[in-house]
C-alpha cells in the first residue's frame, strides 16, 4: 500500500511561526487584532508547510478573481473591468471587485499585508491589482503569500517576480506632441499623471522626445504633475491657462483629465479647438461624449482586462508567463477637440 504523507496541521504552523494556535488561525482567516509582522511568519510558515484551511481542502469551489482597485468614480476602471468579466465569463470563472480600503481614522490605505490578508482569507484563486499604492512592500507581501496576481500599469518594474500588464505608454505620448506639432504648435502644456507613476513618467518622456526630434526648445513645452482626475487637472490648467505666454495645446494623461483642461479653458472663454487645442488619453468612452468630441490616445484598455485575467489563471494553473512585463499598442485617435493654433500663435 502506499504510504500518504500526512497533511500539515494548524498546531504545526503555530510551532514554525512561534506563535499559537489561535493567532495562527486568526491570521490565516483574515481576522483583526493580529500585527502585520506576526501575519506575514503565519503566511510564510503555512507557505513552506503546504498547509491549507480545512474549507480549502475539502470544498470545491469555482475560481475567482478579485479585481482591487483604490478609486471606482473612473472610466478607466469600467473598462477594464468590462475586458476582465468577459474573459472570466469565457473561462468559467468569477469575478469579485474589491477596494483598497483607507485605514480606519487614518486617509491613507490599507497596508499591502491587510489586504493581502483578505485576498487568502476570502480563498481567491487570484488577483488582478489597479492602484497607486503598490509599493515595494506589496511586491513582497504578493511574493510571500504565494498569491497569483498580476498588477495593472505599476510603479515600478524593477522587481523581476512581479507580473504585469501595461501599453507602451511613451509611443503614446509621442503620438501626442507629435500631432500637435504636426498641426503647428510650438506653445504647448503637458498636465501628466503623479511623477510617482511610471506610466505618466514615461508619457512625458516621449511627449519631449517627439519635441526635441522637431527642433522645440525645451521652454516650448510646460509639464504639470497631477492626479488622474478632472478636479486636479483643472486646477492646474486654470493656472497654465491664465499665463501671458498661454499654450496653445494642452495635452492630458487621461480622459478625465482632459475633463478638467476643457472645463478651465471654458471658465476662459477659450473656444476649442478654435484657442485652444486639447488631446486625452485612454479613449475611452467619455472621448466621444464630450463637445467637441476629444481626440485622445487610445489605451486597449479592455484587451489589458482581458489579458491580466487570463494571466492569473494561467498563474494559477502553475503556468509561467511567456513574460513578466506585457505592453499592448496604444494608438492616436483624432476626432474634434485639436485643430491648427490661432492665426499668429505660434
Amino acid at each position: 500500500m502506499a504510504r500518504t504523507t500526512p497533511r500539515p496541521t494548524l498546531n504545526e504552523v503555530a510551532d514554525r511561526a512561534g506563535v499559537s494556535p489561535a493567532t495562527a488561525s486568526k491570521a490565516l482567516n483574515g481576522h483583526d487584532g493580529v500585527a502585520a509582522t506576526t501575519t506575514a511568519r503565519v503566511l510564510d510558515a503555512a507557505a513552506a508547510l503546504g498547509y491549507h484551511t480545512p474549507g480549502a481542502r475539502n470544498s470545491p469551489r469555482r475560481r475567482a478573481v478579485e479585481l482591487l482597485v483604490d478609486k471606482l468614480d473612473n472610466p478607466y476602471i469600467t473598462e477594464l473591468l468590462r475586458g476582465v468579466t468577459v474573459a472570466a465569463e469565457e473561462a468559467g470563472a468569477d469575478v469579485v471587485l474589491g477596494r483598497v480600503r483607507p485605514r480606519a481614522g487614518d486617509s491613507r490605505a490599507e497596508s499591502a499585508v491587510t489586504w493581502t490578508r483578505r485576498l487568502i482569507a476570502a480563498r481567491r484563486t487570484g488577483a488582478i491589482v489597479v492602484t497607486a499604492q503598490v509599493t515595494e512592500d506589496t511586491y513582497a507581501n504578493i511574493a510571500r503569500a504565494r498569491l497569483p496576481v498580476v498588477v495593472v500599469d505599476p510603479l515600478d518594474l524593477t522587481t523581476p517576480e512581479l507580473v504585469s500588464v501595461g501599453s507602451t505608454n511613451w509611443d503614446g505620448g509621442r503620438a501626442a506632441a507629435g500631432h500637435l506639432i504636426g498641426l503647428g504648435h510650438r506653445r504647448m502644456a503637458l498636465i501628466a499623471g503623479p511623477e510617482t507613476s511610471m506610466s505618466a513618467v514615461a508619457r512625458v518622456e516621449g511627449f519631449r522626445s517627439a519635441c526635441a526630434r522637431a527642433g522645440l526648445p525645451p521652454g516650448s513645452v510646460v509639464v504639470q504633475h497631477a492626479r488622474f482626475d478632472r478636479d486636479a487637472a483643472l486646477a492646474v490648467a486654470a493656472r497654465v491657462l491664465a499665463r501671458p505666454d498661454r499654450p496653445t495645446a494642452v495635452a492630458a494623461s487621461s480622459d478625465t483629465q482632459a475633463l478638467g483642461v476643457m472645463e478651465a479653458a471654458r471658465r476662459l472663454r477659450l473656444r476649442i479647438p478654435d484657442d485652444l487645442s486639447v488631446v486625452g488619453y485612454d479613449d475611452t468612452y467619455l472621448a466621444a461624449w464630450t463637445t467637441p468630441a476629444l481626440t485622445s490616445v487610445r489605451q486597449p484598455v479592455e484587451e489589458i482586462g482581458r489579458v491580466a485575467l487570463r494571466t492569473v489563471l494561467r498563474m494559477a494553473d502553475g503556468e509561467l508567463p511567456d513574460s513578466h512585463h506585457i505592453e499592448l499598442a496604444t494608438r492616436l485617435v483624432v476626432r474634434e477637440s485639436t485643430a491648427p493654433p490661432p492665426d499668429g500663435s505660434s
